[in-house]
């Protein structure tokens, strides 16, 4: 039975912003529904936080720091606080960089803590190539994760590793779309596209180094028969526009900056195929299973993909989209003459992937978030 509303007050820590975060907003979204009170807290990240229309309570810091150690030092002391003096019932910590001050206010106050973990955070590269930074938040990982009654991850693979150091067994929930059906996408010449290319679309907010962009803009100098759309933000845009002009490649290629998750959607829909080329190169992109494919599924659009674990598993189960065996130009420029050769070929992946949005898809992923939630709600 659900709860009587605003009786349990539920608390969502992340450090990114919230605005964008789709997870943190899809997981607050089900727990509103069972009749709690939620509340985001996060971080003050730019215009869209002035302006957003968030249907949840929120408090965002303003940080004068936005990366690095003092960053999270600095956040980290302001949610310990902010926790401390005001009252809610349940924590819930996205990520490891959240998960200190939840910890100790759930015990200083006898509180319901949950753990979601959207990555395997003590193996991204950058904490790779740092390893006392590595070393301080791995610390706190295996002094706190052990004793944790509530965890949640993004992936199967995640899962096992927690199993394999802290003796705990994650809920996986994959962080799968909404439905994009009744989206319209902009038509080829809204957008400026040759209505004779293939069109990929590469999205997202974590569009970074080592993660096949630099490549995917070379690509197009092997191939001029397909056009590419990148939607979104991250540490490598300034370079990727750079390498457009100076190879002249801007009436193929064109940038949009982050956008709400719809009207991204509709960018997404108007491609043949989506990309996503991450390296493996540290555990965490082994792991790793991008919002973007389930948005490219949802879209009902092919993936083009590198060869990692969990991406691969859904490409081959479901017969949606093709691996790239290396990320390099050439290999990818292989992989558009293929496609943009053999429309009967795209024409059956288009299909499979409509087929596996019905199958994997957020309406099913959040009736386990229901249950889980329900579970800890009833016992409070």
């Amino acid at each position: 039975m659900p709860v009587k509303r605003y009786n349990l007050r539920i608390a969502f820590s992340v450090t990114n912003c919230i605005c964008n975060d789709q997870r943190v907003l899809k997981m607050a979204e089900v727990v509103s529904q069972l009749g709690a009170d939620v509340t985001i807290i996060g971080r003050k990240m730019g215009s869209c936080c002035e302006t957003d229309n968030i249907q949840f309570k929120t408090m965002r810091f303003s940080m004068l720091y936005r990366r690095g150690f003092l960053f999270y030092a600095f956040f980290n002391f302001r949610l310990f606080f902010f926790l401390l003096f005001h009252r809610f019932d349940i924590l819930v910590a996205n990520d490891l960089d959240t998960l200190l001050p939840n910890f100790i206010v759930s015990r200083l106050k006898r509180l319901t803590l949950v753990f979601d973990s959207h990555e395997y955070f003590t193996g991204v590269p950058e904490l790779e190539r740092r390893p006392f930074i590595r070393w301080l938040w791995k610390t706190i990982e295996k002094n706190i994760l052990p004793g944790l009654k509530y965890t949640i991850t993004v992936s199967d693979s995640i899962a096992g590793q927690y199993s394999l150091e802290y003796g705990i067994s994650p809920l996986v929930i994959k962080n799968c779309s909404k439905s994009a059906a009744d989206i319209i996408q902009y038509s080829r010449e809204e957008l400026g596209i040759n209505p004779d290319h293939l069109l990929l679309v590469l999205q997202g907010t974590g569009i970074n180094i080592e993660r096949g962009a630099e490549e995917l803009i070379e690509s197009c100098l092997l191939n001029e028969n397909h056009s590419l759309l990148i939607v979104g933000t991250g540490d490598i845009v300034p370079v990727l526009k750079d390498k457009v002009k100076k190879y002249n490649l801007s009436g193929r290629i064109k940038f949009c900056p982050k956008v709400p998750w719809e009207e991204m959607m509709r960018f997404t829909k108007t491609a043949d195929a989506g990309v996503s080329l991450d390296k493996n190169i540290s555990i965490n992109q082994r792991f790793s299973l991008p919002n973007k494919i389930f948005d490219y599924i949802s879209a009902g659009i092919p993936v083009i993909a590198g060869d990692l674990r969990e991406v691969t598993k859904i490409i081959t189960d479901f017969d949606c989209g093709i691996v790239v065996p290396e990320i390099t130009p050439g290999e990818i420029s292989k992989t558009v003459r293929l496609l943009h050769g053999n429309r009967e070929l795209l024409r059956k992946l288009k299909q499979n992937a409509r087929k596996a949005s019905e199958i994997i898809n957020w309406n099913r992923e959040s009736e386990k978030v229901s249950t889980f939630y329900e579970s800890i709600i009833n016992k409070k």
